[in-house]
């Protein structure tokens, strides 16, 4: 790269776990550095937290209108070259069609937006615009995730048969939204989540690590979305059967009651050779098992590793890489395919290695379609796009 990319962000203030977290990430390669933030919606939340981040006062503004608005007018060598957009779910749409409609690359968190109509639309824009969109799906930023796509992939494992995922964790076991606890609350309202809970917070990140290792796209679902703790306004449990557009079958598991469980994610991916297993929690491990054969460990660092998986891979064998190594790995892809398009340059396969407007709108239609197979009488749903 011949600069760093200059980063404006849109929510993140003080206090705002996932804020900080796409900071570090953005920060861990040197390619990236916060220019510019509308950090919160009020403005001296906004003000306070620039400063404490070191912007220019000049560069943190009360909204995300005005900074697009100020920044798309600065001079090419001085304005942001995109937006990264760290607000509740009903807060995306509006922000990242209006970056892009100032010239402006995005970064976003998911689920992409509210619905997958406005997944749609801001597929269009990007289409028309030829920006740059990257949807931070972390979890597909592991090496040793992108080894179990790579081995899939090259039919280590042959035809896949059956993919078990799930994602178990406990902190909504109680009503937290009205214990004060702010994260609960919005991501318990469905008018700022969207029309699931625990589906569209950690069920799409379990449904995109399926499609992602495996390459596969989900086709039907047969779902059972529940409300377990009283009083709650949205789903916070769930269960689905799926299958596959090579006719292979899956469950899937995305659970917020599960008392005493962190975020523990994970994968297991069974073909006709054999299958893998990957925890989110010890995550430097890929367990391959053989059915003619002894079981195989991988690990991270090591020289026997894909290429893929090597080029995300950041320290030699024995040190834990975690979350947010992956996340950063999300955030040098990105920035990397940036630069290169700002160059006329052709991004490499590598670079272009991260989630975008695409697995947005897959991830939108797998909520749309899981609630409403839950709510049909029918067993299977077909799953539409």
């Amino acid at each position: 790269m011949r600069r760093k990319l200059r980063m404006g962000m849109i929510g993140g203030g003080k206090d705002a776990f996932i804020g900080a977290v796409h900071r570090l990430a953005a920060n861990m390669d040197g390619l990236i550095e916060l220019s510019a933030g509308a950090l919160s919606v009020h403005p001296d939340v906004a003000y306070e937290s620039g400063k404490l981040l070191f912007l220019p006062e000049e560069r943190i503004y009360k909204s995300y209108e005005e900074m697009l608005s100020k920044e798309s007018e600065l001079p090419a060598d001085e304005r942001i070259d995109f937006v990264t957009i760290v607000t509740p779910n009903f807060a995306h749409f509006a922000p990242a069609m209006l970056a892009l409609d100032k010239g402006f690359n995005v970064v976003i968190e998911k689920p992409i937006t509210l619905t997958l109509d406005e997944a749609k639309q801001l597929k269009a824009k990007v289409e028309e615009t030829g920006l740059t969109l990257c949807l931070t799906h972390t979890y597909s930023g592991y090496p040793m995730v992108k080894q179990a796509r790579q081995m899939v992939s090259d039919g280590a494992l042959g035809a896949i048969r059956k993919i078990i995922v799930e994602y178990p964790q406990g902190w909504l076991s109680k009503l937290s939204e009205r214990e004060g606890n702010a994260q609960a609350a919005w991501r318990t309202d469905p008018s700022k989540t969207g029309k699931s809970g625990s589906m569209g917070d950690i069920g799409t990140h379990a449904a995109h690590l399926a499609e992602y290792i495996s390459g596969l796209k989900i086709t039907k679902v047969c779902a059972d979305l529940n409300i377990v703790v009283p009083g709650r306004a949205i789903d916070d449990d769930g269960n689905v059967l799926l299958k596959f557009d090579n006719e292979s079958n899956g469950v899937l598991i995305a659970s917020q009651i599960a008392a005493g469980e962190e975020n523990a994610l994970k994968i297991k991916v069974y073909g006709e050779k054999g299958g893998m297993e990957w925890h989110q929690m010890e995550p430097n491990t890929l367990i391959v098992k053989w059915l003619d054969e002894p079981a195989q460990i991988y690990r991270t660092g090591n020289g026997y590793m894909s290429s893929v998986a090597q080029h995300n891979t950041r320290t030699p064998g024995g040190h834990p890489e975690g979350y947010l190594e992956a996340f950063a790995n999300i955030y040098r892809n990105f920035a990397l395919t940036v630069d290169a398009k700002l160059n006329n340059e052709q991004p490499t396969i590598e670079m272009l290695d991260f989630p975008g407007v695409e697995d947005g709108i897959r991830g939108m239609a797998f909520i749309e379609n899981v609630v409403a197979s839950s709510q049909s009488d029918q067993k299977w749903t077909d799953y539409k796009i």
